[in-house]
């Protein structure tokens, strides 16, 4: 998922019940799902937030880390989500890329409101190609669930994203190629492309890695999403130097 400057939220909003879950292998129809990160220009993207450790993420919230990567990997527990409407979209996520680069490879859960209730889905991506969505059958996901997901750049342009659910004991990956990925930046990552947070509570990522060594290990920046001039939830600082907590504030 890219982070999106303000004046593009209004145009994912729209799209954003388009993103309905499908089978492996097959994309959404909403290109425009999750992707790189954009500050939009003369924005508040230095602004600290709820503290002096965090900046305006927009639709980002989480912890990434500039350099040169080939993995990226956590593991945290799926909240249980309280949707707030039928507009609320959001997913948990670790990836390579997309913070200062245009390209994003990159897994996690998403949990899509616009049942009503909320639907909890395994997806991965290779941004600027849309979402795709894992069975719900095959790879089912509740909350309370305990995930692993990681991102690695095998050789070339190829990567293999992977994701597991320890709880129910299924795994998935899957080899995917994207020219023109810098490997520049790896994330963990909580992020709603219309900027619409459902209530999740507290989401912890723990044993964040890129490159095998915790992320703090490479002075990651923290960010605080937001949404119309208020910010819907907070990163933690690290401890350890890879594990932090996101915590919901407003949608």
């Amino acid at each position: 998922m890219r982070l999106r400057s303000a004046h593009r939220l209004a145009t994912v909003l729209a799209t954003a019940a388009l993103l309905s879950p499908v089978s492996a292998g097959t994309a959404t129809a909403a290109a425009d799902g999750f992707g790189p990160a954009h500050h939009p220009a003369g924005a508040a993207a230095l602004r600290t937030v709820g503290g002096t450790f965090n900046i305006n993420g927009y639709n980002w919230g989480g912890y990434a880390a500039t350099g040169t990567f080939s993995s990226v990997a956590a593991t945290w527990s799926e909240p249980t989500v309280k949707c707030n409407s039928r507009s609320d979209l959001y997913a948990p996520w670790v990836g390579i890329d997309g913070y200062s680069s245009s390209t994003v490879e990159q897994t996690g859960v998403a949990t899509d409101c616009s049942s009503g209730s909320p639907v909890y889905q395994a997806w991965y991506e290779m941004y600027p190609a849309a979402p795709v969505y894992l069975s719900s059958s095959s790879y089912p996901v509740r909350a309370g669930d305990s995930i692993h997901a990681s991102v690695t750049h095998t050789s070339g342009s190829t990567y293999t994203l992977a994701i597991s659910d320890t709880t129910r004991g299924w795994n998935y990956s899957t080899n995917k190629s994207l020219s023109g990925a810098r490997n520049a930046n790896a994330e963990a990552i909580i992020e709603s492309p219309p900027g619409k947070y459902p209530n999740f509570g507290t989401l912890k990522f723990t044993s964040v890695t890129a490159n095998g060594s915790p992320i703090g290990n490479y002075s990651p920046v923290a960010m605080d999403p937001s949404a119309n001039g208020v910010y819907e939830a907070h990163a933690s600082a690290l401890s350890g130097g890879n594990s932090f907590t996101m915590t919901y504030s407003h949608e």
